[in-house]
């Protein structure tokens, strides 16, 4: 009950620029009415009520956008505007309270599929559900999240170079809107969106063949695009090279996206989100997989002598990262996660353009929380930050000192 009051409270403050000219214009109206004198009281209010509910009709059914959240946005790229069209709001809570209430919409960091061992091309089969959930991005801060498989990120996809792909795309009956799937690994009209667009209820299958190795992002590509993959629809899928990936110790997987809401940074109660903030690259949380502290336990751990390679994606709409490990030095980054060119050695911090990825690889000589961050490093207190906690004995032939308390790490 808080959360839909919390919502309908955000739509009202939002939306304060149709209601408060509504209200005054109303007033003048029946100020001026009643102080005609041969009206009575049924004559005036029976008219004004009437051209009321013919003005909100007309307004609903010929000028939706009046009704939409935020109103008034003429977007100029295909498909709908980005703002919550007034159904979608009416739909949103009939389905709510059959709507999942996910207790850590975050995927684990160590959910990497194992390594390809076999040395020819196969047929692999992936199922898919496209769900629109209720979680937390931090503690009582709740988001409507649109999630693949129910976590943010999607499930990471590992395939080998010629495999043949065939991904069945599901969308829950519980979902408000549509959804589909664009893979940037599928040579193809739409990456896969133009044969995987699902209403409530539906599913589709998608046949490609991997025939280029990298990592690379899939999102869902359902207009408004920006609009869904700002509510978290977004994933990576590896197509290792024939002859595979260098053996490492630890893999991890992590994504960066932003979301953007009505309420500013830290507002209790389910944020509406804000379509505006979002036109204009202003996103108020920047996060690694799905919400804040998502990486902050004990989720990313390893041992001193161990090599790790972390699959690092940025699905955001509008935000390049700056992707860099506070306490380590990358050995070696493959830019663009592009496999087959020279990969590059000794990088500090590497450049992830949105909808793009990277693979960094590293070896771990000392101890202690190594902190993952974008370096704008503003971004880590909209939630971007994570760390890795590597345990071991001390070499102090390369780190020695007194360890602080303030130093943030």
């Amino acid at each position: 009950m808080l959360i839909a009051l919390s919502y309908i409270w955000s739509l009202i403050v939002g939306s304060i620029n149709i209601i408060v000219p509504t209200i005054i214009i109303g007033i003048i109206l029946f100020i001026g009415f009643k102080k005609i004198p041969f009206f009575k009281p049924w004559q005036i209010r029976l008219p004004m009520i009437a051209t009321v509910a013919i003005i909100f009709l007309i307004a609903l059914f010929v000028k939706p956008a009046i009704f939409e959240f935020p109103p008034f946005i003429k977007p100029y790229g295909p498909g709908i505007s980005g703002s919550i069209p007034f159904k979608n709001v009416i739909s949103f809570f009939k389905m709510k309270n059959k709507m999942e209430e996910v207790t850590d919409i975050a995927m684990d960091p160590n959910a990497v599929p194992p390594a390809i061992t076999r040395t020819e091309p196969a047929t692999v089969k992936f199922s898919i559900e496209t769900k629109e959930v209720i979680a937390e991005m931090a503690p009582g801060v709740v988001f409507n999240y649109w999630a693949f498989d129910g976590k943010i990120p999607g499930p990471m996809l590992r395939v080998r170079e010629g495999d043949m792909v065939e991904l069945t795309l599901k969308n829950n009956i519980t979902s408000v809107h549509g959804h589909n799937i664009d893979l940037h690994a599928v040579t193809g009209p739409g990456g896969g969106a133009a044969v995987t667009d699902i209403g409530p209820g539906e599913s589709k299958t998608l046949k490609f063949k991997a025939l280029n190795p990298g990592l690379y992002v899939y999102h869902c590509a359902h207009p408004n695009v920006p609009a869904h993959m700002a509510h978290g629809m977004y994933g990576m899928i590896l197509v290792e090279p024939k002859e595979g990936l260098p053996k490492v110790d630890k893999e991890f997987y992590v994504m960066q996206g932003d979301f953007y809401a009505v309420d500013p940074m830290g507002a209790k109660g389910l944020q509406v989100f804000d379509a505006h903030r979002m036109l204009d690259g202003l996103p108020t949380y920047i996060v690694f997989n799905g919400k804040t502290n998502s990486l902050t336990g004990n989720n990313m751990k390893a041992k001193v002598g161990e090599k790790v390679r972390i699959y690092f994606g940025n699905g955001s709409v509008s935000q390049i990262s700056s992707f860099h490990v506070i306490g380590e030095i990358f050995d070696t980054v493959y830019p663009e996660a592009a496999i087959g060119s020279e990969p590059h050695k000794n990088i500090q911090t590497t450049t992830v353009p949105a909808g793009g990825a990277t693979i960094v690889e590293f070896g771990l000589e000392v101890p202690g929380n190594n902190i993952l961050v974008d370096h704008a490093l503003s971004r880590m207190d909209r939630g971007a930050w994570g760390i890795l906690k590597v345990e071991g004995e001390p070499n102090k032939e390369i780190y020695d000192g007194v360890m602080g308390k303030s130093s943030g790490h």
